[in-house]
């Protein structure tokens, strides 16, 4: 009886589930929009292995041949852009935030940098005009500078001692970094948490029309209707997640690279966690509207926390040991394990086992703070 009391509950969701096209468009259609859109500003290093170039401005106000050496290598290096300028066009490039940086050569810089190398004079001066939105981007070029000034200076004497040869390592044979993979797997845990606060506020609504007090009549636990809206949620959650992926793999080039048995355990387990916490926030929410703004404002917290938006890996470390207790950093992290990363089936188990501890856990308190009716309204004494 309860058996099938639950599918009963399952097939009524879907079918009103698949029967809203506002609720379709939302979760296949803007998922896959924004993953999109992210994923072609991040896209990673191309098929050649081409890194994405820093734009930068050069001036030469010197006219020597070693600052004409330095020009000469600065243009070209694979990791720049380079457009040589005068000082105006510079500056204004940098103002405007069409340029990253830009490299002004002094005159009279080639001199007195042979001189300061051989005699130990004094030390010339190379400006640096940047963008302070993109301080990364000025280390990159001021790192870069220092090889391409010691070069040209030390002719004919010495050169930098040494080469770099850079290896991305991944875990996949022939797997690379794939910046729509890492796209589609964090705004895919974004719109699956956006598709469990529908499921709550749904909750909350046909409790409010008096559905869930006429359910309690029914010889149904509350165990089991709270299980029912699990599952049905844990399946409306988990297609918007593969169906991105899918279209993800026919049209970006998306690939599982590491165990997609993996890929699936982490899949499910987040589509879980977010189904439980939909019933979570129905259980603590009194009102569908109330409900709504507060549940958006967390999972957004939680998404951006979670490294969906911007990678974890550029938050200060202090804050990066804090979003272990964020399911979405899981959720991502073990997505972009089984893909790109291209790491095998025990790489799954930790981020899977921790999402079901977290479904564990809003369940639980769902279970234990449901109410089958409203709360009856307070008054004030003598109101």
């Amino acid at each position: 009886m309860a058996l099938t009391a639950l599918v009963a509950m399952v097939r009524k969701d879907l079918l009103l589930f698949f029967a809203d096209r506002r609720a379709l468009v939302m979760a296949f259609a803007a998922p896959i929009a924004i993953a999109s859109f992210f994923g072609s500003i991040f896209p990673g290093p191309d098929a050649s292995g081409e890194p994405a170039r820093v734009p930068v401005y050069l001036v030469d106000r010197d006219g020597s041949a070693i600052a004409a050496s330095i020009v000469a290598g600065v243009r070209a290096d694979r990791n720049l852009a380079v457009t040589v300028a005068s000082v105006e066009d510079a500056r204004a490039a940098v103002r405007r935030g069409r340029s990253s940086v830009a490299v002004v050569v002094p005159e009279g810089f080639g001199a007195a940098a042979r001189l300061a190398l051989v005699a130990g004079g004094e030390t010339p001066q190379i400006d640096l005009l940047y963008d302070p939105s993109r301080g990364a981007e000025l280390a990159l070029v001021r790192g870069l500078l220092i090889e391409h000034v010691m070069r040209a200076v030390s002719r004919p004497g010495f050169d930098v001692p040494y080469r770099v040869r850079a290896e991305a390592l991944v875990a996949g044979g022939g797997a690379r970094y794939k910046g729509y993979a890492h796209a589609f797997a964090g705004m895919g845990v974004q719109f699956l948490l956006f598709a469990a606060i529908d499921l709550g506020v749904g909750v909350l609504l046909e409790r409010q029309r008096g559905l869930w007090k006429r359910l309690r009549t029914a010889p149904i636990s509350r165990l089991t209707l709270l299980g029912g809206k699990a599952a049905s949620g844990t399946v409306i959650t988990l297609l918007p997640l593969l169906v991105s992926f899918g279209l993800a793999m026919l049209v970006f080039g998306v690939r599982i690279e590491g165990s997609v048995a993996g890929f699936a355990a982490v899949a499910v387990a987040c589509a879980l966690m977010a189904s439980t916490f939909g019933l979570f926030l129905a259980a603590v929410g009194r009102t569908p509207g109330t409900t709504r703004g507060v549940a958006i404002l967390a999972v957004l917290l939680m998404v951006m926390l979670g490294g969906a938006w911007v990678p974890t890996f550029v938050f200060p470390a202090w804050l990066q040991s804090l979003t272990v207790v964020v399911p979405a950093r899981w959720a991502v992290d073990g997505l972009d394990a089984m893909t790109w990363r291209g790491l095998g089936f025990g790489a799954a188990l930790t981020p899977a086992a921790v999402l079901l501890g977290f479904a564990a856990l809003f369940g639980t308190l769902a279970v234990a703070r449901f109410r089958w009716e409203e709360s009856p309204p307070t008054t004030t004494p003598g109101g």
